[in-house]
C-alpha cells in the first residue's frame, strides 16, 4: 500500500518512488573522467566531498550543475588538463581516453 501522501493513480508519485529506490552511486568524476573506484556520490546521490587525483575538483562543491562541470571541465582542459597527485598519473595516460569515461549526463 502506498504511503498515505501518495495517490497510487499519481504518476509523479510512482517517478519519485522509482527514482528514490534507485542506486545513485558515482565513482566516476563527472570534470575529467577518472574513475579509481572511490566513491564520489553515494546511492541516494549525496557528494561524498572527495577530492579527485587528476583535476582536484571536490565531488559536491564543484560538479552539482551541468554549466558548472562544464565550465571546471573547460578551465581544466585549457591549462593543459594538469594532474593534482601527479605521482597518480598513469604512464601511458590518455586525456581523451580518461574524457570518454564520462557520463552521458554530465558531457
Amino acid at each position: 500500500m502506498p504511503p498515505a501522501d501518495q495517490n497510487p493513480a499519481d504518476p509523479a508519485a510512482s517517478r519519485n518512488a522509482e527514482t528514490s529506490d534507485k542506486n545513485l552511486e558515482e565513482t566516476v568524476c563527472r570534470i575529467c573522467g577518472l574513475d579509481d573506484g572511490e566513491l564520489l556520490w553515494d546511492r541516494h546521490g549525496a557528494p561524498q566531498y572527495v577530492i579527485c587525483d587528476c583535476c582536484r575538483i571536490e565531488s559536491g562543491l564543484g560538479d552539482t550543475n551541468l554549466p558548472q562541470v562544464r565550465e571546471n571541465r573547460g578551465y581544466w582542459v585549457a591549462v593543459g588538463a594538469p594532474w593534482h597527485d601527479p605521482k597518480r598519473k598513469p604512464n601511458k595516460w590518455d586525456v581523451l581516453e580518461q574524457l570518454s569515461h564520462i557520463p552521458p549526463e554530465w558531457r
